[in-house]
């Protein structure tokens, strides 16, 4: 193994499909028009020396060391900035260009430390190769002129010297060595979209400088890394290369935080990881990244992994460790015994969002030909599964419609219900692009988020809409485009069922859906709307991309099939830069609904009802199918409180903090006789457990996961798991303890096996993937590459539908006694419910949730910045710290629910989806008013959950 080496090609690639031919030091090379001298000679095997140049930004011209010399020019141009054109005869290296790179090294090394043996950019320094590079020896100006490298000079203090900069956790900033390349400042401005640095002074005096003159942590840097990416020498370097030392080889694999599913070089010493390395190749971050996949992999060697299984008869006992073998036969005593007297339907199991498509693959044929049940189901419940049922009913297909490269060809975009800054990061950046490039931007949320203003971008409009208006805020935006004949005929003729489409027609036509009859009722003026829906239906390509604002509701799927009406009627699918775009919350939400873990489908969204589907996994599995659907999380817990459902096998998931009315989550688990949780940490719900099966991380396991854009990419060991197994060995092995003869020694085996069964995986294979990187569902006959964009030519289901979407107010209403209306959204430092992030160094900048509060609504309730409240509704009460801002509307406050000793989930009501049962986070009457501290509630919890964490130290039988 070696590190895997990115060529860099100095500047971006140019799309043209208009190209030129030039000679680079007699080698004829054809490049597209457009395309610097720069990169066609690195495409013709020609390295032109160079230090403020990179392929991740465009041309800046500044070090003078690419200079070349053009046949019929005058003087030595850069050859970053300096075009290709046809016939071009261009020298590299003549003993003119030797002189003055030679020159040009020298200055910078006069004003830099010569500490290259101790410096931990040692053997990855760009200047210390780029010296080798035009063979500087000496340093005629020497080494103590006016620099700022010397904390002091003749015995003085020098006061052009700046300290380091530590105050970021994850790297460190030492302007002594900085060049003023400004690679960082153009990375953080043209990558990653924030305008966090720049540089301050001149000559000796300039710095990169963040933000006014501030450090790194108190500035407005997000800490994404682009700028230590870029950065050519020891200026910018991560703090675990100066602890650890440079990496000897590397791993592609694939982050496990959010949907996005950036691809990362896992770069090591040994098994001992030192750096997450953005990869450039990476279809999905084309080498970005955000501080969570970039920095936030200290969990995995955390103190509070449990790397041994423990099992204990009652949840008041201590945990008792034991070995694999007795744990897994503890399980499947339980389980049999469970089944025996209860009946085969007591038991069931929930699958993972974070665990690999194999893994999940298997949990389910555990439940399905194990447990012999259809009892599974997943996190996407309680997320996504208004997604599945909307986008199957409209287009025919459970999942989004483009890549995440369409939005590169994109004019407007409508962003409902998501947070893309916080929550999908580095799709942000790339949506931040575009934006700048000129594309518009409407924003529907009840929340003033980042994207509605921030640096070179402001949305055309903001629809600050009420909680649980959406369905009728576009059915409003629709009633616009038809009444005003903005409606794409052709298309919709074409494409879609032209009667179902007259009756939608007919139906937003009515005055009751013009945007005035309803201005009240949402909060928002008419004419913002209508200004919204006239900008998406006549600004070319358009885009909806969409989160859980969309799809926590009581209308959900109502909301998901009124955003796929909208597409259809402007003509925006089946093309690059439109589509209906489901931003994902965890890394495999999508994977794990493609294998089948909702009670009612088989892997690939076919019914359990459906014998011909059954046959090919009774063919395969050897066993006969239940053809009845089987119990939804919701459901599991009313039946295990009924006494009728006895045993849980929950794979990474953490349902007490996740799921909704924490109450009746925690009295469901405590009425079960055996609650199993796999998982890598002692999460809330094992505080109900009574055998905990200890889980490997991503960085410890084979396998895939299929991000929000369908991309199936690989992930790939780096390091022996620390608890012995990967998780797809431990579901198996607890299959094998069940009686199943379950004989997979690889993950590609179990992906074999997904794609005898599963029509949209069947080409899908490793060594697929190996050759193409990633792919793309369906992936089959038709598609032996995959599919990018969904819908080309016709929609899955044949005729796209159009569906009448009636808006119907949620039942969960204000009052005198719970006035204000609560939503619930993400941040960007910390990830789902933080077991992962809160065992990092994020929490430096989110050490707790706190409660966004209107300055009215806290005037009136005495509340200031910083104090203790207690929010309080129909189902419980908690307490935490307020913040002030008017990010949020008067009437409404919001919180995050990334920490546990918040449980923002007893605040939450039962209300779901009407189709799918995914719970109603974000419309929750509420009442905030001054507190001391935590409620009793609170208190009791936490007795509980450190009552219930005891662990008796394992004794072996020889002692």
């Amino acid at each position: 193994m070696s590190l895997i080496e990115e060529v860099d090609y100095g500047t971006p690639a140019k799309k043209s499909e208009k190209t030129v031919t030039l000679t680079i030091d007699g080698k004829d090379i054809t490049v597209p028009e457009g395309t610097s001298v720069m990169r066609a000679s690195m495409e013709a095997g020609i390295q032109v020396p160079k230090l403020c140049a990179t392929d991740m930004v465009d041309a800046f011209g500044s070090c003078r060391l690419c200079l070349v010399e053009v046949e019929g020019r005058n003087g030595t141009p850069a050859s970053c900035t300096t075009p290709a054109a046809d016939g071009m005869v261009v020298h590299t290296q003549t003993e003119r260009l030797k002189k003055i790179r030679k020159g040009v090294m020298e200055l910078y090394i006069s004003d830099h430390p010569l500490d290259c043996l101790t410096c931990a950019a040692n053997g990855d320094c760009e200047l210390q190769d780029m010296a080798g590079a035009v063979g500087l020896r000496d340093v005629r100006y020497g080494y103590e002129g006016e620099n700022h490298v010397q904390v002091r000079q003749n015995g003085e203090e020098n006061p052009r010297y700046m300290a380091k900069d530590e105050t970021n956790p994850y790297f460190t900033y030492d302007p002594s060595k900085c060049i003023v390349c400004s690679r960082c400042v153009r990375a953080c401005e043209e990558v990653q979209g924030t305008f966090a640095l720049t540089i301050e002074g001149r000559g000796f005096e300039s710095r990169v400088s963040p933000g006014m003159h501030e450090n790194f942590l108190d500035s407005e840097c997000v800490s994404c890394g682009a700028c230590v990416q870029a950065c050519p020498t020891a200026t910018l370097q991560e703090k675990s290369v100066i602890e650890i030392g440079q990496p000897e080889h590397s791993v592609v694999t694939t982050c496990a935080y959010c949907g996005v599913g950036c691809s990362f070089k896992a770069e090591m010493r040994g098994e001992e990881l030192v750096r997450m390395v953005p990869y450039k190749d990476g279809k999905a971050n084309r080498g970005h990244s955000c501080v969570k996949g970039r920095f936030a992999y200290g969990y995995a060697n955390h103190k509070d992994r449990i790397l041994n299984p423990m099992i204990r008869e009652s949840v008041d006992e201590p945990w008792k460790e034991v070995s694999w073998e007795e744990a897994l036969r503890f399980t499947a005593d339980k389980f049999k015994g469970i089944q025996a007297k209860y009946g085969k339907g007591a038991l069931g199991g929930i699958t993972s969002s974070r665990c690999t498509n194999e893994e999940t693959f298997l949990v389910q044929k555990l439940i399905r030909a194990g447990f012999g049940n259809n009892n599974v189901d997943t996190c996407a419940r309680v997320c996504h599964s208004p997604t599945g049922y909307g986008l199957k009913t409209t287009f025919g297909t459970s999942a989004g419609t483009q890549d995440f490269d369409s939005v590169e060809h994109t004019d407007v975009v409508i962003l409902i219900g998501a947070n893309p800054t916080d929550g999908h990061p580095v799709f942000a950046s790339r949506l931040k692009k575009r934006l700048r490039q000129g594309a518009k931007l409407i924003v529907i949320d009840p929340r003033r988020i980042d994207l509605v203003r921030s640096p070179h971008i402001e949305a055309v409009a903001h629809i600050p809409l009420r909680p649980g208006t959406n369905v009728a805020v576009l059915t409003s935006l629709a009633h616009v485009i038809v009444t005003e004949g903005l409606f794409d005929e052709a298309f919709v003729r074409e494409r879609c069922d032209w009667d179902e489409f007259q009756d939608w027609a007919t139906f937003v036509s009515d005055p009751k859906h013009s945007p005035e009859a309803i201005a009240e009722m949402i909060g928002v003026d008419a004419e913002t709307m209508r200004k919204a829906a006239r900008t998406f239906a006549t600004g070319g390509n358009g885009a909806i991309y969409y989160g859980l604002g969309v799809t926590e509701h009581s209308q959900g799927s109502t909301t998901v099939m009124a955003i796929a009406n909208l597409a259809m009627a402007t003509g925006n699918i089946g093309r690059p830069g439109v589509g209906v775009n489901p931003l994902r919350g965890q890394n495999n939400v999508q994977g794990s609904c493609d294998m089948g873990s909702f009670p009612h489908e088989l892997p690939g969204y076919r019914h359990i009802q459906d014998s011909a589907t059954r046959d090919i996994f009774e063919d395969i599995w050897g066993v006969k199918l239940d053809d009845e659907p089987g119990l939804r999380i919701p459901n599991m817990l009313d039946a295990a409180v009924e006494g009728t459902f006895k045993g849980i096998y929950i794979q990474g998931e953490d349902i007490l903090q996740s799921d909704p009315d924490t109450k009746h989550v925690a009295a469901g688990l405590a009425a079960m006789e055996c609650v199993v949780v796999h998982d890598l940490f002692l999460n809330e719900t094992a505080n109900y457990a009574h055998v905990f099966l200890p889980g490997s991380t991503f960085l410890e396991k084979d396998g895939t996961f299929t991000n929000a854009e369908r991309r199936i990419n690989r992930v790939r060991k780096v390091m022996t798991p620390l608890n012995g197994f990967a998780d797809w060995e431990v579901t198996q092995n607890l299959a094998r303890a069940m009686g199943l003869d379950w004989n997979y020694t690889h993950p590609s085996q179990v992906m074999d096996e997904i794609a005898k069964t599963t029509p949209s995986f069947a080409k899908v294979s490793y060594d697929l993937l190996e050759e193409k990187g990633s792919v793309q569902w369906p992936c089959n006959d038709k598609a032996p590459e995959g599919t990018p964009v969904m819908h080309i030519d016709g929609f899955v289901r044949g005729k796209g539908k159009f569906v009448v979407t009636e808006y119907v107010a949620t039942d969960e209403r204000t009052g005198p006694r719970f006035p204000l209306l609560l939503t619930t959204g993400r941040i960007l430092s910390q990830y789902n419910v933080g077991a992962q992030t809160r065992r990092t160094e994020n929490t430096t900048w989110h050490k707790e949730d706190l409660l966004e509060i209107h300055p009215h609504d806290a005037e009136q309730r005495g509340i200031r910045e910083g104090d203790w409240i207690r929010l309080a509704s129909r189902s419980g009460e908690t307490s935490l710290r307020a913040t002030i801002t008017d990010r949020v509307a008067p009437g409404v406050v919001y919180t995050t629910f990334h920490h546990p000793g918040t449980q923002a989930n007893v605040i939450t009501t039962d209300y779901t989806d009407w189709a799918t049962n995914c719970p109603e986070y974000k419309v929750t009457a509420v009442q905030v008013s001054s507190s001391n501290g935590p409620t009793e509630w609170q208190v009791e919890y936490d007795r509980q959950a450190e009552q219930s964490r005891r662990i008796k130290p394992r004794v072996d039988a020889a002692e």
